[in-house]
């Protein structure tokens, strides 16, 4: 278990007291989350945001989250916010007793999410068929780098390979560098968002359509090649594969990053016809506008290094307090390009308090991202950070399925 934080740390940051858990528009679902690592957890995570109640299930020896990335008091952050909101229990499914506690919780459950390869859930007696006898409501996503069959789903598969070969890579970056790979998981957690809407689709197939339980088969690949556009009927239509553009995007102008003279960088947009021309008046070009290349995408793109320049050497002239004034008067779309200490200080995110706080028993007051959606009548919160390893063990292997003292040792890895 954790210990306990120092109750004098942090006190600038006040927390207000959380919800009960339970609540919101997903209390009385039960997920159980027996996937590790990110894409498989964070869709149950957004899932356990809006009140579902979601039961962490990891080998004695913890989820390799708890130790990527940054740390602080022996605490992953990574771990705190990706595995917020979730009660914890561990468990080993090779182990007979384990496999035994993991089906017991199976039968009150509505979700199980796992990200094993193809078989693996088999070789334990939990595979699809088994868990369907015991629970035919049950909903089983299943996460995996390429989907359940073909020929890559035996490969090891990781969000960067996903951004390898879905696409994203190759058209990243500027066109004199090399395909450019997020530094973050993106496909990962394009893939979560896919996942958790892809439960509730089943759900409401399960219960407000009068179907069965079912098995979803989520690749980590496909979702991110879904988001990234038109390519493949680009490619089928028109034979052109898209290629690095840098800040530039290979469909409007004008759009690109530009500095102004204090060196701020800025990020401008102008994907409606009325943006662009606002932008070319402000900037002292209203002459573009009387070309008829002006008047469409594809002109425009044709004159992307004459658009650009002017935009640049105006916005070079001028401080960025003063840029982003001016295009919020002429109603043009500019903002700037902020680093996470930007953010910090950023009104906007303030007002809608994108970054909430949360206590943690090591940390004290955590700063984290918020719920990404908010609903009027029923919204989601926040309300605990990733649970210590195996932190619920007592109370919910032992008190809601009656394990012995001895079993829950067992359970724990400690006997």
């Amino acid at each position: 278990m954790r210990r306990r934080r120092d109750p004098q740390r942090h006190d600038s940051l006040a927390v207000s007291a959380p919800p009960n858990r339970g609540s919101g528009p997903l209390a009385g679902l039960r997920v159980i989350d027996a996937a590790t690592i990110f894409a498989g957890p964070v869709a149950a995570t957004t899932l356990a945001d809006f009140g579902a109640d979601v039961i962490k299930v990891e080998h004695p020896r913890g989820d390799s989250l708890r130790t990527l990335g940054w740390q602080k008091d022996g605490v992953s952050l990574w771990w705190a916010t990706a595995n917020r909101n979730k009660r914890a229990v561990t468990l080993n499914l090779s182990d007979e007793l384990g496999r035994d506690a993991l089906l017991r919780l199976v039968d009150s459950a509505d979700v199980l999410i796992e990200n094993f390869r193809p078989g693996k859930m088999e070789s334990w007696g939990l595979g699809w068929d088994v868990l369907r006898e015991r629970n035919p409501g049950l909903i089983m996503l299943r996460v995996t780098g390429f989907g359940q069959t073909g020929p890559y789903s035996e490969r090891v598969g990781f969000g960067t390979l996903a951004e390898s070969m879905s696409g994203f890579a190759q058209m990243n970056g500027h066109p004199d560098g090399p395909p450019t790979l997020p530094p973050f998981a993106l496909a990962d957690g394009v893939a979560a968002l896919a996942g958790a809407f892809a439960v509730m689709a089943a759900l409401r197939f399960r219960d407000v359509s009068g179907g069965q339980g079912q098995y979803i088969d989520l690749s980590i690949y496909e979702p991110l090649f879904w988001i990234l556009g038109p390519q493949a009927t680009v490619y089928d239509q028109l034979g052109l594969i898209q290629g690095r553009t840098g800040n530039r995007a290979p469909f409007t102008a004008p759009r690109n990053a530009y500095l102004t003279r204090d060196e701020q960088w800025l990020g401008l947009s102008a994907s409606s016809q009325s943006t662009a021309e606002r932008t070319m008046t402000l900037v002292g070009r209203a002459d573009m506008l009387a070309h008829e290349w002006f008047s469409d995408h594809t002109g425009r793109l044709g004159h992307q290094d004459e658009i650009d320049a002017a935009i640049a050497a105006w916005v070079g002239e001028r401080d960025a307090d003063e840029v982003l004034a001016a295009f919020e008067a002429a109603g043009a779309a500019i903002a700037p390009m902020l680093d996470i200490a930007g953010i910090f200080q950023d009104p906007q995110f303030i007002h809608n308090d994108t970054i909430t706080t949360v206590d943690d028993e090591v940390l004290g007051p955590v700063r984290m991202p918020n719920i990404i959606a908010r609903l009027s009548g029923s919204p989601g919160c926040v309300i605990s950070t990733g649970p210590a390893l195996g932190q619920h063990n007592a109370e919910i292997l032992g008190e809601e399925l009656g394990y012995s003292a001895e079993e829950l040792e067992h359970l724990a890895g400690e006997a």
